[in-house]
Formats: C-alpha cells, sequence, structure tokens
C-alpha cells in the first residue's frame, strides 16, 4: 500500500476545515431548535360603547299651542323627561328654531324650572327643587341658551335606566311700557321655538 505524497496529505487537511465548520454550525443550529419556552395569555380583551337615550312624555305633542293671545295673558306646562342611558351623563335644556314674527318674540316671557311631580300638560303635584334659567324673553332666551354648552336647567344622570326629571315651563305676554300703537302692532303675531333636552355622557367607566 503506498503512503500518501506530502500534497495529498496537505489537500486533505483543508478539506477537512469545512466538515468541521458544518459539522460545528450544525450543532448550534440544533442547539437553538431545542431551546425552552413558555407564554402565558389574557384572551377575550373587548370594547364596547354605552348608549344614551332621552325621551319625554309629550307624545309628540307641542307643549304650548296658544291661539288668541291677548296682553297679560300667562300659563305653563309640565314635561318629564326620561333618561334610558346605561352611562353617567348631564342632561341640559336649551332653545332652537326661533320663529319671529313683528317683534312678539321680545314680548314672550318663558322661564323654565326642575322638579318632581306632574306630567305632560299638567302641572299637579309639581314640586320646584331648582331654576337655574331665568325668565327671559324668547329672543334672548334663543341667544343665551342655544346649544349644549349655553344651555341650563342642568340634570346629573346616573347612567341607571329610568331615571326621570320633571320640568316646568312658565310663559307670560308682556307688554309693559309699549304704546297702544305698538301692542296694537303685534296683532295677528305668530312665533314659535323648540325646546331641547339634550343628554352628553361625561365620566368614563374603569377599564
Amino acid at each position: 500500500m503506498k503512503t500518501p505524497s506530502a500534497r495529498v496529505r496537505k489537500l486533505a487537511m483543508f478539506a477537512s476545515a469545512p466538515v468541521a465548520i458544518l459539522i460545528a454550525g450544525g450543532m448550534v443550529w440544533q442547539g437553538s431548535q431545542a431551546a425552552f419556552n413558555a407564554t402565558t395569555r389574557n384572551a377575550g380583551s373587548s370594547w364596547s360603547t354605552g348608549s344614551v337615550t332621552l325621551t319625554d312624555d309629550d307624545n309628540g305633542a307641542a307643549a304650548f299651542h296658544v291661539e288668541n293671545m291677548v296682553p297679560g295673558q300667562s300659563g305653563q306646562k309640565c314635561i318629564v323627561v326620561t333618561s334610558q342611558s346605561n352611562v353617567p351623563g348631564e342632561v341640559r335644556a336649551y332653545t332652537q328654531n326661533l320663529v319671529t314674527s313683528k317683534g312678539l318674540e321680545n314680548r314672550i316671557y318663558f322661564d323654565l324650572e326642575q322638579g318632581t311631580g306632574g306630567s305632560f300638560n299638567d302641572c299637579t303635584g309639581f314640586t320646584p327643587t331648582a331654576n337655574e334659567v331665568p325668565e327671559l324673553p324668547l329672543s334672548q332666551l334663543a341667544t343665551v341658551n342655544r346649544d349644549f354648552a349655553t344651555g341650563g336647567a342642568a340634570w346629573d344622570t346616573a347612567g341607571t335606566p329610568g331615571e326621570t326629571q320633571s320640568y316646568r315651563g312658565t310663559w307670560r305676554f308682556d307688554t309693559t311700557g309699549m304704546s297702544q300703537d305698538e301692542v296694537n302692532a303685534l296683532q295677528g303675531a305668530r312665533v314659535s321655538i323648540d325646546l331641547v333636552w339634550e343628554l352628553q355622557s361625561d365620566n368614563a367607566p374603569t377599564p
């Protein structure tokens, strides 16, 4: 048997080096695949919105519908507002959609009180508890109480469906300081306005 020459022995030595590297690399790769692993999970997190619902007992009818009004006349009506919301919030009252005519809007004064008892068109048993909206002519009321930000008669709700708040609105036709001609000029005038109660949620529930 022949003894390998020196050149062959050198080639064999160089050839063995890559094999050793490949084997070592394979060992490292095998070691990575065998690493220990553990996890823990909190499943099912979700987010849903609450709801705010506000109704009243007017059954679609206007609280005030006064025909053939004369100077000095006045009247009042009650309404009950109900919150069916499941989140806490604040209710405020304001006016919208004032329709003017001959300056009559400057002579109809309106006042809104909060309280307990009474029902739509029937103030029997109504007991006032607060009066945050001062008596003002409709023209001024439409300016100073025109949206939620400027609204009054605030009512804080707890977020329990079925909460109620009673309100009593009182109006009067005042011609104090007017001349007879000015009063006569108001004949045939008709004004109207919307009374709005808005509920906005406030406190965020604990996550």
